[in-house]
């Protein structure tokens, strides 16, 4: 049953508003002033308010106003019988609903109670669907990499310089992405993404200006692209490294000029957009082989971020793998399961070529196809049964040139290793692989690592 609030200082007003609306099936409450309101709304948490403008102390436009400043604000209805349309306009910019005018017709009350109960629905689900995408797109690490990244994200997101996000496949450009959109004064505007390498060449230009009716053969109306659809808010252009010659240099007039003209179009459009460039290529080779603008890299690489690799925070991979494992458990209407810490081992030593992604397929594989609330070793593919990193570290020792660079270059892995997985905690470190820290620290200077974690 919805709640409703009636504050007005007329008795009369009050007492047969009360009568009709709880005729309708709704619960009433009632104030003949602003003060009493607002402690009701404290209370009670009314879902929406009808509130007469000209009241003794507090009237209705300091009421709103007040309203407005709380976390689940009521939708609310102002009414007046002496109002001007200036107030009626001043209610509005303050966020109410509608206005209505005494005498009341309570026809058309009902009907704009019903529309705003409609509104505040879109609202409420609007606000949770944000907060289930804030969820799903949310960092999962305390590793001393995404620590630090988390912190630059933070420290970027509020201004407006335009991101270039690198790293391997798989690593989570676009959580990155969505991160800094979200924590930015643009985070209540649309976030819009673009595959760069996902569209075909003679495709990418109309889909990211769009086009006029005729433009081209299948051109059958006019089209907004993705920079008119991002407008006031971020565009993530994607694998931007896979971007043509052509499409680069209209790239980077729209962020020079912040204007374009669509495709087969004259009429020049003004665009405010914060540009996210994201690629797993290295742009500054492109740039040397002729297949990346130099000037499109300088514009866009205002605000550089990495994207480490899994190998290099390996102490995140059992809080991922569990976070994955919830996730798809949920999501498959299946039982509960757990991960044998054989598992968790397994995993944390492997090398990941795919990066969180092979992570995040491999759970979801491990949730489908393993009956049962446990997940051991064997139901791991073979090449994570067998010693994980073991192919790399191999690969690295054949490389090498005799046998003490091979043992040198092992070492080296295996104590970085434990180092992040103890946060570069040596003392504890030297613990756990069951070395002095003395000696951990002779091997630490020795190997280089200090420089390295530095």
């Amino acid at each position: 049953m919805k709640h409703i609030l009636v504050v007005d200082d007329e008795l009369n007003i009050r007492t047969s508003l009360t009568g009709i609306l709880q005729d309708e099936g709704f619960q009433t409450s009632t104030a003949a002033d602003g003060e009493t309101a607002l402690q009701l709304i404290s209370e009670e948490k009314p879902d929406l308010v009808l509130l007469d403008i000209w009241m003794p102390g507090m009237d209705g436009i300091e009421v709103l106003k007040k309203i407005r400043q709380l976390p689940d604000e009521p939708q609310v209805i102002m009414m007046s019988g002496h109002a001007t349309i200036e107030t009626a306009v001043t209610a509005t910019k303050l966020g109410a609903y509608d206005f209505v005018e005494k005498p009341l017709s309570f026809e058309k009350l009902l009907v704009c109670i019903q529309n705003a109960f409609k509104v505040h629905q879109l609202v409420s689900e609007n606000r949770s669907l944000k907060a289930r995408i804030y969820r799903d797109y949310s960092m999962i690490g305390n590793s001393p990499p995404i620590r630090e990244l988390k912190q630059q994200i933070g420290i970027a997101a509020p201004t407006s310089g335009w991101v270039l996000i690198t790293g391997e496949n798989g690593t989570g450009k676009e959580l990155v992405a969505r991160a800094i959109h979200s924590q930015s004064r643009r985070s209540d505007k649309p976030f819009i993404e673009v595959n760069c390498a996902a569209i075909p060449e003679d495709l990418i230009e109309s889909e990211l200006f769009g086009h006029e009716k005729g433009a081209f053969t299948g051109a059958t109306g006019k089209r907004k692209g993705k920079f008119d659809q991002a407008h006031e808010g971020t565009l993530f252009l994607d694998e931007i490294g896979d971007m043509s010659l052509k499409t680069q240099a209209k790239v980077l007039r729209i962020l020079q000029e912040h204007k374009f003209e669509r495709v087969g179009g004259e009429r020049t459009i003004e665009v405010d957009v914060r540009v996210i460039a994201a690629t797993n290529k290295n742009l500054e080779e492109e740039i040397r082989t002729g297949n990346f603008r130099e000037d499109l890299f300088y514009r866009l690489n205002v605000l550089p971020f990495h994207v480490p690799p899994l190998r290099e925070r390996r102490q995140d991979i059992a809080l991922l793998a569990e976070h994955f494992l919830r996730a798809y458990c949920r999501k498959e209407n299946a039982e509960i399961k757990q991960l044998s810490p054989e598992v968790l081992q397994a995993l944390s030593t492997h090398h990941w070529p795919g990066n969180v992604r092979e992570l995040k397929n491999l759970i979801e594989r491990l949730v489908i196809m393993t009956p049962g609330e446990r997940i051991d070793l064997a139901a791991l593919p073979a090449e994570l049964r067998g010693g994980g990193d073991s192919g790399e570290e191999l690969r690295i020792a054949l490389e090498c040139d005799n046998y003490k660079q091979a043992r040198e270059e092992f070492e080296k892995e295996f104590i970085r290793t434990k180092l992040e997985e103890n946060d570069w905690n040596v003392s504890r470190t030297a613990e756990v692989i069951g070395l002095e820290r003395s000696n951990l620290h002779r091997k630490i200077k020795s190997l280089g690592l200090e420089l390295e974690k530095q």
